[in-house]
């Protein structure tokens, strides 16, 4: 698994100091390559970033930045700087690693939340592509760890089509965030990067799954989550390939895969829920979801459908969704029913369930 937390975050200011160190005697006031800071002020946004995520996470900000900033002390330098971006880094790392699961805190991107998770790709990123931008005006190298770019692309990337060996891996990390070209790819202008959404259902929280955690579940594994007995069934892990498959392939969309239900009350993980896809050329959706077999019976389904189908029908182009069922499963059958879906034609020896907006 691809993994992303405190120690990623380390990692990165480790790898930052070093290329910085290297060029501590250089001038840094000149414009830091493609930004209108000069390289200074670039170190001091970095760390700037770096703390403001950890103080989004300890305050527990739900609707807006926590207000406050961090300056280098007048006449610092660049070996200053770098020490104060080693500073700011331990504190986030440390954040990350202490906070509880199921914590979410206010960043803008896309759906107004983010995961401890999320700040530690942000956080990574931040770290690498300015160092990047300071190094590039240095003239000296920045090329990060491939595994690192790798997970960052993975967790907070979705939308780009995955590097298939290590060595295009930060190419690829530079091309999503319009800092370079790639073979086949058109030049960005504009890019951002994606938090996974969460969607409220009472007990449930639909948790989009993250392509690096998909595919540790799609192989047997957890994806970082806390299952109940006997979970995750065989639905889930198969969802997670689907999800595993698309991204690999480069036609995976955010939060038209899959998502993990995970109970409140516990934080443990007890089915997954999700699209087959985006919605097709006339605005269908197909849905799919199963239970870990210790959590039927209690309603957590039909909770988390009602509240993942009123999402869709709300999203731009969005006409129906569809459930298309085994005959002999009238559990599922009840459970689309009770969240409003209606029959319709069968689709060859299943049964077809659809809901309208």
């Amino acid at each position: 698994m691809l993994f992303m937390g405190g120690d990623q975050v380390d990692e990165a200011v480790a790898h930052a100091a070093r290329v910085l160190r290297a060029a501590a005697g250089l001038d840094w006031s000149v414009k830091a390559g493609g930004l209108e800071w000069s390289c200074l002020q670039t170190a001091e946004h970095i760390a700037g970033d770096l703390v403001a995520y950890a103080g989004q996470l300890t305050g527990r900000a739900t609707d807006a930045y926590v207000p406050f900033d961090i300056s280098l002390d007048e006449g610092s330098g660049p070996a200053d700087a770098i020490s104060v971006i080693e500073a700011t880094g331990g504190l986030l790392s440390a954040v990350i690693r202490t906070t509880p699961p199921g914590v979410r805190a206010f960043h803008p991107y896309p759906s107004g939340k983010a995961d401890a998770t999320g700040f530690a790709a942000m956080g990574v990123a931040e770290v690498l592509l300015h160092t990047y931008d300071i190094a590039r005006a240095l003239g000296i190298d920045a090329e990060p760890p491939a595994e690192l770019c790798e997970a960052v692309l993975a967790w907070i990337f979705p939308q780009v089509t995955p590097a298939s060996r290590p060595e295009e891996q930060w190419p690829t990390l530079l091309w999503a965030t319009g800092r370079g070209t790639l073979p086949g790819r058109t030049r960005l202008d504009g890019w951002r990067w994606h938090n996974s959404l969460e969607i409220p259902a009472g007990r449930i929280a639909l948790r989009e799954v993250r392509p690096a955690a998909a595919a540790d579940l799609a192989v047997g594994g957890t994806g970082g989550l806390n299952w109940i007995d006997s979970g995750p069934f065989e639905g889930t892990r198969t969802a997670a390939e689907m999800v595993t498959k698309a991204y690999g392939s480069g036609v995976h969309r955010p939060e038209w895969g899959m998502f993990a239900l995970v109970r409140v009350a516990d934080e443990v993980a007890v089915g997954g829920m999700g699209f087959h896809g985006p919605p097709d050329e006339e605005g269908v959706v197909e849905v799919g979801y199963d239970l870990a077999v210790a959590a039927r019976g209690c309603g957590y389904a039909s909770e988390a459908l009602d509240s993942l189908s009123a999402w869709a029908l709300a999203r731009p182009g969005v006409s129906a969704l569809l459930a298309v069922i085994e005959p002999g499963n009238a559990a599922s059958q009840g459970v689309v029913t009770r969240s409003g879906y209606v029959r319709v034609s069968d689709r060859e020896e299943n049964r077809a369930y659809v809901r309208r907006g």
